[in-house]
């Protein structure tokens, strides 16, 4: 479990030729009994991991899709406690990796050794905190080191040469690739500049770069990955599975990779 499978996983994937797509879930959104069900389907449809979203009460980095599923979720009285327990309760039946994307907020209050250790017990290979950056990621790194759990990072439009560098050499799993100065959601197209944004990303990245924030179609998902490794998609598949469009989001993945 932890970083050392989700590297070797995404290593034999590109061994594969294949393009990385990983797709977001919000937890708890339709129930957290829809979790295992989602994940499983996902799993089968070849994705290079989950990323699986807690709802927060302040999502400063979402869009309206994501902020509307974290609403839902919380209307389901779905807590950090419950993901992590859901999770633990089918971790011998998932054989794709898991990533956590969680607020600061909801990790410290929890207490951040209680939580590393409990990612260990759930089977969570890897972590994404939006709202940390990286001059005050101490108060998780020294638990996380500790762990088997992969602390990636992000990078964004606006970071300096610099700031990339450190955060590329700093990433486990793979670096994530912001390319919108802005919340996610659905875009119709990229600029130029982040096609240079992604080429200056892999030139200084020892680990995969996958873009995300807006990625909707399987044209835009080959189409960056071309620039890089892969994509997130979030807003796209929380609102496909919202409208039980699960057959969308298999063509969705599998014409992307």
């Amino acid at each position: 479990m932890g970083k050392e499978r989700l590297v070797n996983y995404l290593n034999q994937l590109q061994n594969e030729n294949k393009n990385l797509f990983v797709p977001y879930i919000m937890a708890g959104d339709g129930g957290l009994n829809k979790l295992k069900e989602r994940t499983l389907f996902l799993q089968n449809c070849g994705v290079a991991a989950i990323e699986v979203g807690i709802p927060f009460s302040d999502p400063v980095a979402d869009g309206p899709t994501i902020q509307n599923a974290g609403k839902r979720s919380l209307d389901n009285d779905t807590t950090l406690t419950a993901v992590l327990e859901e999770l633990e309760s089918f971790k011998d039946e998932r054989t794709v990796t898991i990533i956590i994307m969680a607020y600061s907020n909801p990790i410290y209050r929890y207490g951040i050794e209680r939580f590393t250790a409990s990612c260990v017990h759930a089977g969570i290979d890897g972590l994404i905190i939006p709202d940390l950056p990286l001059e005050e990621e101490k108060m998780v790194t020294d638990a996380l080191q500790q762990s088997s759990v992969a602390f990636i990072r992000l990078a964004a439009l606006t970071s300096s040469r610099e700031r990339i560098k450190t955060l590329a050499h700093r990433s486990e799993g793979f670096l994530y690739a912001v390319t919108v100065t802005g919340t996610t959601g659905v875009r119709t197209s990229y600029e130029t500049k982040v096609k240079t944004y992604l080429h200056q990303l892999k030139q200084q990245s020892p680990v995969p770069v996958l873009a995300g924030f807006g990625v909707s179609t399987s044209k835009q998902a080959k189409e960056l990955s071309s620039y890089c490794d892969g994509v997130v998609v979030g807003s796209k598949i929380v609102d496909l599975f919202h409208e039980g469009k699960t057959e969308e989001i298999k063509q969705l993945i599998q014409a992307s990779i």
